[in-house]
């Protein structure tokens, strides 16, 4: 498969499985519980894309390979814990859910697993496996 086909559909079910479980936590759950799945949702969403861009930058052809692998364990530590006083905010302020936020953030491991699925289900259909 088209590595690049597979990272655009990731992205669409990013998006969508965010959607799903937004609307889904609208409609039977409270509204803390709601703000916490779309928070948490955007949140890991740019976290991927920005570990998407920092990994493409790295291994690009240009440059000195040991420098720039330092510059991605620094950029993960930096995304990490942003991504943690992101979380600490949000749950000390009372704005969120915490386990609608941790329902938020399982958006990316959710769409990764669907699209697994989806891969497996297609190959097994044509009877390659």
């Amino acid at each position: 498969m088209d590595p690049h086909r597979l990272l655009r559909d990731l992205k669409t079910y990013n998006w969508m499985t965010l959607i799903v479980l937004g609307a889904l936590s609208f409609f039977f759950m409270r509204p803390a519980f709601t703000l916490g799945v779309i928070v948490g949702g955007f949140v890991i969403i740019a976290n991927f894309g920005v570990l998407q861009h920092t990994i493409r930058r790295t291994f690009s052809d240009q440059g000195e390979m040991k420098a720039k692998k330092m510059a991605l364990v620094g950029k993960y530590y930096f995304r990490l814990a942003i991504m943690g006083l992101i979380i600490y905010i949000v749950i000390t302020k009372g704005l969120v859910d915490p386990l609608g936020l941790t329902i938020g953030l399982s958006t990316v491991v959710i769409s990764i697993v669907n699209l697994g699925i989806r891969g497996l289900w297609r190959t097994t259909s044509r009877g390659t496996i």
